[in-house]
């Protein structure tokens, strides 16, 4: 493996644009390789823009010998296709969230990247800052007691468009895919566990047929419980925070954190039997970077690998097709039965 890890662009997304792509070409062990999209006048503008020499078409990124690993940005519906023909052309693969629309899907996916030797990260960028770090630092000194209820929230207003991908349905669209997911997997990560049951509830848009909001509740073994809301048609929210028997942990912007900014994960507890209030700083860190080096770190040393990407993929997909099979079946889903 290269130092720098060569990456092939498949998709010509925003996200692409505004945080992968920079992200990519700003970092020591990374190279943008070549940019790949179904519209070579787009890939070429793309490549321009970056800096890229190379452009093309999405089968012509994995026919590079010169291509370690592949970003793909497409809608949902359309990666577990292109992780499984990256996966075959030998190529790691970083995947944009949310990876699959089935629990199933994501086995197919896994099963191919463990069958060829390639590494699959399920692409939540959000989970590299430090505050969530810090957040799980602040619990394990037990300065919370017992985590009794995680309640987390994201959405946004994001008015009905038939050309957005978010709305169609035949792509894996919806709320629950694009949002929903981000609480789910915070829950996961700062609590450490998966639960034991869901019981969901979406509400769905007229024209797309897409769910556009939505809420979840989740229990665990210990007794303890998550609350979870979402949605495409709700003023901004991006928060979570953890509620236990000694005190509040409170993250105000947990999800889309920009990377000039300064975070406060704010605790108030009891102390000498009187409340407290504290504010602690995490200094302007890029999620994004972060992720990437990470990614590389992982692809040029085995030996360093703080989770593991595919099983944490896994245990995610499990939880999103409780979710969704709890709306189908009106009721509460165990997770056993996914």
């Amino acid at each position: 493996m290269q130092n720098k890890i060569r990456f092939g662009i498949i998709g010509c997304s925003s996200i692409a644009a505004k945080s992968v792509i920079p992200a990519i070409s700003d970092i020591q062990n990374a190279k943008l390789k070549m940019i790949g999209s179904r519209s070579i006048l787009k890939a070429k503008k793309f490549a321009k823009k970056f800096s890229c020499d190379l452009y093309g078409n999405y089968d012509e990124i994995l026919e590079r010998s010169d291509v370690d690993a592949v970003y793909i940005s497409l809608p949902v519906g359309l990666h577990e296709k292109w992780v499984i023909k990256s996966a075959k052309a030998g190529k790691h693969i970083l995947c944009e969230k949310s990876s699959t629309f089935s629990h199933k899907s994501a086995e197919n996916m896994v099963k191919e990247c463990k069958k060829n030797n390639v590494r699959l990260l399920e692409g939540f960028s959000f989970r590299f800052h430090p505050q969530h770090n810090l957040a799980i630092k602040i619990i394990q000194n037990n300065l919370l007691g017992k985590p009794m209820l995680f309640s987390s929230y994201y959405g946004f207003q994001l008015p009905y468009s038939s050309s957005n991908i978010r709305f169609k349905k035949k792509l894996a669209g919806g709320a629950l895919n694009d949002v929903g997911c981000y609480p789910i997997c915070a829950s996961r990560i700062i609590l450490q566990k998966k639960p034991i049951s869901v019981l969901c509830h979406l509400d769905f848009e007229e024209k797309s047929g897409v769910d556009i909001n939505g809420t979840i509740f989740m229990q665990y073994a210990d007794k303890s419980k998550s609350f979870l809301a979402f949605g495409f048609n709700m003023y901004f929210q991006s928060t979570y925070s953890l509620w236990g028997s000694d005190g509040v942990l409170i993250l105000k912007r947990a999800f889309n954190t920009p990377p000039n900014i300064t975070q406060s994960v704010t605790l108030q507890n009891r102390n000498k039997n009187r409340d407290k209030i504290r504010n602690f700083r995490v200094k302007p860190s890029s999620q994004f970077k972060l992720m990437i080096n990470d990614f590389c770190k992982v692809l040029t040393n085995s030996k360093l690998e703080p989770f593991s990407y595919e099983n944490d993929l896994l245990e995610q997909s499990q939880i999103m097709e409780a979710v969704r099979e709890s709306h189908n079946k009106k009721r509460s889903i165990h997770i056993n039965e996914i």
